[in-house]
């Protein structure tokens, strides 16, 4: 594992390259936080998948790997890291984040054009894709999108643009959102402190998210070969 300065989680010259760094070694920064915030870092976590499902222009901030991490840490007593909040914040985060971004699509999801400001940050393929993904699976949906980066953001904005009922909606959010937290925080909690996976947990981490986005990858190239 590598030891950061308190101060290296911030880098305003290099954004993105610091958001790919701290995605691969997110285990790393989320020491370095725990270590500088104390118990702040339960409410910057909860902000963090919290913003990643609810601001549909962030689709591109960790989701599975920061669970996975955040629980191996609770695991560890080095830190004094409570794991049943860490449960309680992850399953109410992306629940609310959820029912966020299906008020703004609801409200403004059919007005989203290149020239507005949403159509800015929110590429017209992710949300095609995302159509796509919703017209095939219906309802279910919406709990399928939780284990996918990208199409788990844009998943509630298009059900809000969709029509869908809310009480439709969270049903099948609830599902979502629960198996996913159950998923990776227990993945994380039991194997994440194991010799191998902490000699190798960057490797983990790109294992994490190269599966995560596998049913993506299906279905686009299915779509691809279909047309041809």
């Amino acid at each position: 594992m590598r030891i950061l300065k308190k101060d290296a989680y911030i880098n305003k010259e290099y954004p993105m390259s610091f958001l790919i760094d701290f995605i691969l070694h997110i285990d790393a920064h989320l020491v370095t936080i725990v270590n500088t915030f104390g118990n702040w870092t339960y409410l910057i976590l909860f902000l963090i998948i919290f913003i990643e499902t609810g601001a549909v222009i962030l689709p591109f901030l960790p989701g599975d790997s920061l669970l996975f991490a955040a629980c191996a840490l609770a695991a560890n007593p080095e830190y004094h890291l409570n794991i049943w909040i860490f449960v309680i914040l992850f399953w109410a985060a992306p629940l609310l984040g959820d029912s966020l971004n299906f008020f703004i699509g609801q409200k403004i999801g059919s007005t989203i054009n290149d020239q507005s400001f949403l159509g800015r940050f929110i590429k017209k393929e992710d949300l095609n894709k995302t159509e796509a993904f919703f017209e095939k699976h219906g309802g279910m949906a919406i709990s399928l999108a939780r284990f996918m980066p990208i199409i788990r953001t844009m998943s509630p904005f298009v059900a809000g643009g969709s029509g869908i009922q809310y009480r439709k909606f969270i049903r099948y959010s609830f599902i979502g959102a629960t198996s996913w937290m159950i998923l990776c925080c227990s993945a994380g909690y039991y194997f994440g402190n194991f010799p191998i996976v902490k000699k190798h947990f960057s490797l983990i981490i790109i294992g994490i998210i190269i599966v995560s986005l596998i049913p993506a990858i299906v279905a686009g190239l299915k779509k691809h070969f279909a047309k041809k």
